[in-house]
């Protein structure tokens, strides 16, 4: 998302931290972050430059995306205590199952839970589970332990990124 906000002149061209990320993009539908990051453009031209984001993320997610180191371990772990399992997520449905289907988990999960088409929606994934009634495990991937676990995170899991998504790229 960095260098597709960076093309349109997003803060004066100055790559966004990781803080301003996690503050301000993370855990947020398309439609929010139209308003929080381009609120002078017309709504129209907004979704088209999301839907755009969305298009070259996938790309590079078909083209880049590897699983992160431990996944298979936690897999297995899961599998072995025989807990139920479903994806929650606020990212588009498409988004999801691609990379479900990349990292070979579309037999893993029972269920995918998108945020966006849910009666009862919440800012991220941890809460949507949370409000679901499911015990819910985060993964720290990018977010901060703390959010996870203030957001009702059950068990937190601690995963060491290799290559995910062009994230050398700041994309």
């Amino acid at each position: 998302m960095f260098s597709v906000l960076i093309k349109v002149g997003f803060n004066g061209g100055t790559p966004i931290t990781e803080e301003f990320f996690i503050e301000n993009i993370s855990c947020k539908h398309n439609e929010d972050l139209g308003h929080i990051l381009l609120p002078d453009w017309e709504i129209q031209r907004s979704r088209n430059f999301l839907e755009e984001k969305e298009a070259l993320f996938r790309k590079l997610a078909s083209e880049e995306l590897q699983p992160v180191k431990g996944l298979q371990k936690l897999l297995k772990w899961i599998e072995d205590c025989g807990l139920r399992r479903a994806a929650v997520t606020n990212a588009p449905r498409s988004n999801a199952e691609l990379l479900i289907s990349t990292l070979g988990l579309s037999d893993f999960f029972e269920i995918l839970v998108i945020g966006s088409e849910c009666d009862r929606d919440s800012v991220s994934g941890i809460k949507a589970g949370m409000g679901a009634g499911m015990p819910v495990v985060g993964l720290g991937t990018r977010n901060p332990e703390q959010l996870l676990t203030e957001a009702g995170a059950a068990l937190f899991f601690r995963i060491l990124m290799t290559l995910s998504c062009g994230q050398n790229r700041k994309s």
